[in-house]
């Protein structure tokens, strides 16, 4: 294998990420059997579980990309993003998480657009611990586990809105450090 190519392995992983979100969507959407969205979750948590992947193999072979940089953050709201929109519209969840994620996450993103040609903000423990969090809740939700009983629902609830709070406060955190330089 050439060094230019061994040098896209981690680019060549974030666009996988970013193609299996339409599959996940429509896995969702069309959705007629438990089975389906037994595979909406496989997708959905393949493609998170390559949000880390690709990162740490750029980082360890020093492969950072600009085109890196630039798509894996869009990879991440892509597939979450479009897995909350999907979700609400199909009633999974209600609006309310959804648009209280979807707020903090173009407001995070549109403050590091903004300054990132003075500087670039990593992102921090508590963002990565968010992103995780939303990742696990997700698919939780996603998954067809309504032959456990009814408590399933307040289970999903409680784990969706447990996301919102961490989202919620990772961003407040974000903004009282930008505020504090």
């Amino acid at each position: 294998m050439s060094k230019r190519a061994i040098r896209q392995i981690p680019n060549a992983i974030t666009v996988l990420r970013i193609l299996l979100i339409p599959l996940v969507v429509f896995l969702l959407v069309e959705a007629e059997s438990a089975w389906e969205l037994w595979l909406a979750v496989l997708f959905f948590t393949i493609s998170a579980a390559t949000d880390g992947l690709d990162g740490a193999i750029a980082r360890r072979k020093n492969l950072i990309s600009k085109t890196g940089q630039l798509l894996d953050p869009i990879a991440d709201k892509a597939l979450l993003g479009g897995s909350l929109i999907t979700m609400s519209a199909l009633g999974f969840i209600g609006w309310g998480p959804t648009i209280i994620i979807l707020v903090r996450e173009l407001s995070v993103t549109l403050y590091r657009l903004a300054v990132a040609k003075r500087r670039v903000i990593a992102a921090s423990g508590g963002g990565k611990f968010k992103t995780v969090v939303q990742s696990v809740a997700i698919p939780f939700v996603i998954a067809p586990l309504d032959f456990l009983g009814s408590w399933i629902g307040f289970v999903e609830t409680g784990v969706i809105w447990f996301a919102v709070a961490v989202t919620v406060w990772t961003g407040l955190d974000f903004f009282r450090k930008q505020i504090g330089r």
